[in-house]
């Protein structure tokens, strides 16, 4: 009988104290309800918030419900051409929302902060979303000037709690940065980590840090439905469990393909016969040549 190609796993739960306070307006994965909420904790509010990549201004969007049902001021920046129309008659007719269409960088005038520094945004401003689809590590740790009362980051949902992933500083790469090594940005900038949905980590001031229950990212985080685990067996095999497809390109994992050591090799070495050994050995040293 042949295995399945997928074994189960059973990933540790945890239950973050925000959890409850997940819900959709316009956001992806709970993110209005858990922003509201912490806006609400934190009291002090000045009305102003910043969202980039804004899509049409609706979509996934982290700051719609607070523009469109709070009356909210926002700067909102969008490169896309197609885009960026949709979002201008999204908030056509709303005087307090700043629509640019930029690319946002790491250095210089496409800093976010000298982007900023071009609005009259204060410097604390309530909220910032950061959803670019890959650099948003990057462009988080290059903002100066500006602290944001709450920041929620995009962060690589396949990625497992314990691995600290930070792709390439660089604007042509799109690979994602994992939860963790946003935790530890965050406290280098000086800010928390108090919630994370699938595929945002939400941040607060650490002036406003003692209001929220802090802890590792593992405990804020509940949904670890895309992570793909491996594992190694004693003859060579590698087997997979969790998320079975390649994410962003809807490409099932197949196992079969994504083994490294050949069939007739797939035995507890210590195990192999002379004529084995010798084999083995041989396709070792060529596999080191390929190198």
């Amino acid at each position: 009988m042949s295995e399945p190609p997928f074994i189960r796993v059973h990933p540790a739960t945890a239950t973050p104290p925000l959890l409850r306070y997940e819900a959709n307006v316009t956001s992806d994965s709970g993110e209005d309800g858990v922003i509201a909420h912490a806006l609400q904790v934190i009291g002090a509010r000045d009305g102003w918030c910043c969202e980039f990549g804004a899509w049409d201004g609706r979509h996934a969007s982290n700051t719609w419900s607070l523009i469109a049902e709070h009356g909210y001021r926002a700067v909102l920046l969008e490169r896309d051409a197609e885009r960026f129309a949709a979002l201008r008659r999204t908030h056509a007719g709303r005087d307090g929302v700043i629509a640019l269409q930029r690319t946002v960088g790491f250095d210089g005038p496409d800093r976010l902060g000298a982007i900023l520094a071009t609005t009259p945004i204060p410097a604390d401003f309530d909220l910032l979303s950061i959803d670019i689809d890959g650099n948003d590590y990057h462009v988080w740790d290059a903002l100066d000037g500006y602290y944001p009362k709450v920041v929620v980051v995009e962060y690589n949902p396949t990625i497992p709690n314990e691995i600290d992933f930070v792709q390439a500083r660089d604007l042509h790469v799109s690979q994602g940065s994992s939860l963790s090594a946003l935790a530890r940005l965050g406290v280098a900038k000086g800010y928390r980590l108090i919630h994370a949905t699938v595929v945002n980590a939400i941040f607060v001031n650490e002036a406003y840090a003692a209001l929220f229950e802090l802890a590792s990212p593992a405990a804020l985080r509940a949904d670890l439905s895309q992570v793909t685990w491996m594992l190694q067996t004693y003859d060579g095999r590698l087997k997979f469990a969790g998320y079975d497809r390649v994410r962003w390109h809807g490409v099932a994992l197949d196992p079969r393909r994504l083994q490294l050591v050949p069939r007739a090799l797939r035995a507890f070495p210590p195990s192999f016969s002379p004529v084995r050994a010798l084999v083995f050995r041989a396709w070792r040293a060529w596999r080191a040549r390929r190198a």
